[in-house]
């Protein structure tokens, strides 16, 4: 067999299988349309090689780095100018293959077919040897999106993208924005929470407006203790506007001040400054955000306009807990978690119908039975319960509320209320990337990985730097029980390298190497998994465990079994 120096394309259609599954006739039709009169032709023109077809994607050998870029780039622009339900993530790299008659083989493949599984819908991402050898010579712009693990490859590949402003704005022409942590200036250094508090209320108010895309907070809480200048956090975050302020309270009263940035040209859309009360602290929250919409043109319904701007709290202490709970809640260990109950609970007292601090309740109680933290994990759950319907009741228009709803739902085997729930989160606040991941994950526990895909996918293009570890997870989940391994393999080595520490990750990876036959790397993904969860058993995860189909939990342990996870 001979070894060659060569240009890799891997192309794979985007949800190929919820397609076939809606319209198998159709589907098969548009793709042979696509393969005639868009893919092929294009790759002829620039001298490459169909090497064989794989079901919903394809492998490409090019002699030059420079054609396979260039028809990469022909075939999304292409594929962009028609209404064609084909949809394109392509990945390109330059390394050593193995040819084995018509078929190649080797590191250069595996590498490209990893840069089109981190491709977004539309997409395309390359390495950093194809990005060196291209130079200027070509006339698009491919943004450095870090670096990510590579199986059997000892070092990380760097990889670039295209559209080189990110996932979020090759998905739609409606306005983008990134709302960045706001500078505490108070004199005290621990009202950080508050500063982001207000930022965070702010991007919520946002992300409800179907016309407007709003990158997950989550997103922008890197950038906490990581400065950059506007226009690179754009390019970071796929976003064309970035909201930057700062905050400062004192003497019972509050000063924001705010700029808008439009990144393409690095200018300054606005800027102003906010005063006031600190009883009218969400008064100036919806001025900010009135004045954003009126900027950017977005013309909201008037449900929209009813949702975005709030009516004030009755107890502005309760609010601060709320803040201080939801900054201890999100860094998800037990003893913070704690510390979030309590906080939370401070609230109700001074506020028993504040919607929000029932929200938070529900899902650090939630969270208490769930992972494990609970003594008494039923009265855990029953609290949840409790707290999640009486924050929908109080305030049906809050989308954590729902949340709240849906997960306990899931954790009680009660799965279409849980997707029902998840599904209006998603409504109240369309560009929430926890939102879609929830979705995603309560679509996987009620037997509907298909969709999960999707949604799973959504989560990722609002969040598209920064993802937790489990939303990769959620997309491993969906590919491994629609059997898709290798796809789940990816995307779970990936959570992996963002969230070594989260046992699920291992879990799941190592059933996935399990299926694939891969026994030494399932063995040392089960040595992982065990080493995070000593006492874990087959017999506890399937108590534990809150899927709906036999199948699909008979699946998991079938993989955990042969990884060698104790009966």
């Amino acid at each position: 067999m001979a070894r060659r120096l060569a240009a890799i394309l891997v192309a794979d259609v985007v949800g190929y299988s919820r397609l076939m599954s809606e319209d198998e006739a159709g589907t098969l039709a548009a793709l042979r349309e696509h393969q005639a009169r868009v893919f092929d032709p294009i790759i002829a023109e620039r001298n490459g090689r169909l090497v064989k077809l794989m079901g919903d994607g394809a492998l490409v050998e090019f002699p030059s780095v420079v054609d396979a870029v260039e028809a990469a780039l022909k075939v999304q622009r292409q594929i962009a100018d028609t209404d064609s339900q084909i949809r394109l993530r392509i990945g390109v790299n330059l390394g050593d293959v193995i040819a084995d008659g018509d078929d190649i083989f080797g590191d250069g493949v595996n590498v490209a077919a990893r840069l089109e599984a981190l491709a977004e819908p539309d997409g395309i991402c390359i390495s950093s040897i194809v990005r060196e050898s291209i130079g200027n010579r070509i006339d698009a712009e491919f943004a450095d999106a870090g670096q990510h693990e590579v199986k059997g490859l000892s070092k990380p590949v760097r990889v670039y993208r295209w559209p080189a402003a990110g996932a979020v704005r090759t998905q739609s022409d409606k306005p983008s924005i990134a709302v960045m942590p706001f500078e505490n200036m108070s004199k005290d250094p621990d009202d950080t929470y508050f500063s982001q508090g207000i930022a965070d209320d702010i991007a919520t108010d946002l992300s409800k407006m179907s016309g407007l895309v709003v990158i997950a907070r989550n997103a922008t809480h890197e950038y906490q203790n990581r400065p950059l200048g506007p226009s690179q956090a754009a390019r970071e975050l796929g976003v064309r506007y970035v909201l930057e302020g700062s905050v400062r309270r004192g003497g019972g009263r509050v000063r924001v001040n705010v700029r808008l940035m439009d990144a393409d040209n690095s200018s300054q859309l606005w800027a102003d400054r906010f005063d006031g009360h600190l009883e009218e602290i969400f008064d100036l929250q919806d001025k900010i955000t009135e004045k954003i919409v009126s900027t950017l043109a977005i013309t909201l319904t008037r449900a929209e306009q009813d949702r975005a701007f709030r009516k004030e709290v009755s107890n502005l202490e309760a609010y601060d807990y709320v803040l201080q709970g939801n900054a201890f809640h999100r860094l998800f260990s037990k003893d913070d978690n704690a510390r979030a109950l309590k906080l939370y609970t401070k609230a109700l007292e001074l506020d028993p119908e504040y919607a929000p601090a029932h929200a938070g309740y529900s899902w650090a109680m939630n969270h208490e039975a769930n992972q494990e933290w609970s003594t008494d994990p039923e009265k855990s759950l029953n609290l949840a319960l409790e707290h999640a319907k009486q924050a929908v009741l109080l305030d049906s228009g809050l989308a954590k509320a729902h949340l709240a709803l849906a997960d306990v739902y899931c954790w009680t085997r009660q799965h279409s209320l849980a997707v029902a729930e998840g599904r209006r989160a998603v409504e109240l606040e369309p560009s929430n990337a926890d939102a879609h991941f929830a979705l995603a994950y309560y679509l996987n526990t009620a037997g509907d990985p298909q969709e999960a895909i999707e949604e799973a996918r959504l989560s990722l293009r609002y969040n598209p730097v920064y993802a937790l570890g489990a939303y990769y997870e959620n997309l491993g989940i969906a590919f491994y029980l629609t059997e898709q391994f290798e796809a789940a393999r990816t995307a779970l080595e990936e959570g992996v390298g963002r969230h070594p520490g989260y046992d699920g990750l291992h879990q799941w990876l190592a059933a996935t190497y399990a299926q694939l036959g891969q026994t030494e790397d399932a063995r040392r993904q089960t040595r992982e998994f065990l080493s995070l969860k000593p006492a874990v058993t087959l017999k506890k995860l399937a108590q534990r465990l809150p899927y709906k189909r036999k199948r699909d939990l008979d699946s998991l342990l079938d993989g955990l079994r042969k990884a060698g996870v104790p009966e």
